[in-house]
């Protein structure tokens, strides 16, 4: 009944958290007039919108004594990787760049604290249904289509969310092409990661 208890308000928390920020940094780039479009175009973003509707819509599950099906363990499993990938590359890519009028509280909530909430929150409750390779390899998708979408638009508006997508940057699309490839390796890696955890840990589910 504690870890049910510490569940719920570490999701609605978090969540709640991720989705301030989002909201906040929103309203900054209406007021300065900046690109709405722009700013849901980050994969940062996106992400943290969904793995904070996850958080907060499995908190309110688990208070009613809702059971997860396999789809919803899917779902919150992609929300996982995603996050993962977002905390690695800003991490590794990011962290150095200069990050416009981003809030130091939203970077912080957005690109560390999340990423690790979501792996908490994954290993405290595991899926009780057993994640497949096919679940796992289509979690990416959403990237793929990310990528596509950033690539397609940045050739229409000159706009990359990303300078590991802008062509002039990375001196033509063959650096923007291996930056593409590494990501796809990590993303398969971090996938398959995520189902052998949940997988591995799942005999121990307990609420």
């Amino acid at each position: 009944m504690i870890k049910k208890r510490f569940l719920i308000t570490f999701r609605i928390a978090l969540g709640g958290l991720a989705l301030a920020g989002v909201a906040t940094q929103l309203y900054l780039t209406i007021t300065n007039q900046h690109s709405v479009i722009n700013f849901f175009s980050y994969f940062t973003i996106l992400s943290n919108i969904i793995a904070a509707a996850v958080f907060i819509i499995s908190a309110v599950r688990l208070g009613s004594g809702y059971a997860p099906n396999k789809f919803d363990d899917a779902i919150r499993g992609a929300s996982i990787v995603y996050m993962i990938f977002v905390g690695i590359v800003f991490s590794i890519l990011l962290r150095d760049t200069d990050l416009g009028d981003l809030m130091p509280w939203i970077n912080t909530v957005h690109h560390y604290i999340m990423p690790v909430a979501v792996i908490i929150d994954w290993v405290l409750q595991p899926p009780k249904s057993k994640i497949s390779k096919r679940t796992a390899l289509l979690w990416l998708s959403f990237p793929a289509i990310y990528v596509a979408y950033s690539l397609i638009r940045g050739v229409i508006t000159g706009f990359y969310p990303y300078p590991f997508f802008s062509p002039s940057i990375q001196n033509g699309y063959s650096g923007v092409a291996v930056y593409c490839i590494v990501m796809l390796v990590a993303f398969v890696v971090l996938s398959f990661g995520v189902r052998w955890m949940a997988n591995n840990n799942r005999i121990h589910r307990s609420v």
